[in-house]
């Protein structure tokens, strides 16, 4: 069957049924800001109180290393270079670290908010889920990026780049050593899949999905994170959309009671 409902939020259902953001309650604006704005100051303290264990930090990442090389999947090293290699990569890139990643997160969640309220619900739980177990995996596996090692080069040094938390005043507040999961990869496939869930027009489809295959080969090029990393962000995200998912199905009744009635994500039923 067709997805049912296009980006726009407008579009009709199944047998000209309204479109599932039409007459959902909207949560209160200011609660969730409030609950938003929380989150994420919370996620930022915590994220600093991981222990900056360096020695241990940069063991991990050797040892990192040697996993992938034994796995023949060590491309980190080559994409740096790629990038160093070429300014009109590298610049580009350093910006889209430091800030697509705040851009589209916060984006997409207004835009679910004020278009697909039902799934807005949905997809907030399971950012907030997400987040969750990443900070867990900031604890239990403190981890230095690849551009503290010897031989991989920190393009926002080489080309004076401003806005990500390597040397100066940011990385006096910012935990150097918060590396696996990768967020970036984790906020960028939650992005991806609250768009696919709701998008009709295949163009959308197929930028959302480039989305996060751009953003990981980002923080490998800007040797700000492993191939690893990147595996943790996708389990993260996987973890936090499965809870999220798995919440609605208990808690919102229409699930069982017409597995032909939309569901909240844009499509009749759940489809994990």
């Amino acid at each position: 069957m067709a997805r049912t409902a296009d980006l726009s939020g407008t579009g009709p259902g199944p047998a000209g049924a309204p479109g599932p953001g039409a007459g959902a309650d909207r949560p209160r604006l200011w609660s969730e800001l409030a609950i938003v704005l929380i989150c994420y100051f919370a996620y930022e303290f915590i994220r600093n109180l991981v222990p900056t264990e360096r020695a241990l930090a940069l063991q991990h990442g050797h040892e990192l290393l040697n996993a992938e090389s034994k796995g023949g999947v060590d491309v980190e090293y080559s994409l740096n270079r790629l990038f160093v290699d070429h300014a009109w990569l590298a610049v580009p890139a350093n910006y889209f670290y430091s800030t697509m990643i705040f851009v589209m997160t916060i984006g997409v969640l207004v835009w679910l908010y004020w278009r697909r309220p039902a799934a807005y619900r949905v997809y907030r739980t399971a950012l907030f889920f997400l987040t969750l177990i990443g900070l867990l995996g900031f604890w239990l596996y403190p981890l230095a990026p690849p551009r503290m090692l010897a031989g991989f080069t920190d393009t926002v040094i080489t080309f004076g780049t401003w806005g990500i938390y390597t040397t100066g005043p940011t990385a006096s507040v910012s935990n150097q050593y918060a590396a696996m999961p990768s967020m970036h990869t984790a906020w960028s496939l939650w992005c991806a899949a609250a768009i696919i869930a709701v998008a009709r027009r295949r163009w959308v489809v197929v930028l959302a999905a480039l989305y996060p295959v751009a953003t990981i080969l980002v923080i490998m090029g800007t040797a700000n994170h492993y191939l690893l990393d990147a595996v943790g962000g996708v389990t993260v995200a996987a973890l936090g959309l499965v809870l999220a998912y798995g919440g609605a199905r208990v808690l919102v009744p229409w699930f069982r009671r017409s597995p032909a009635r939309e569901s909240p994500y844009g499509w009749p039923g759940p489809r994990l």
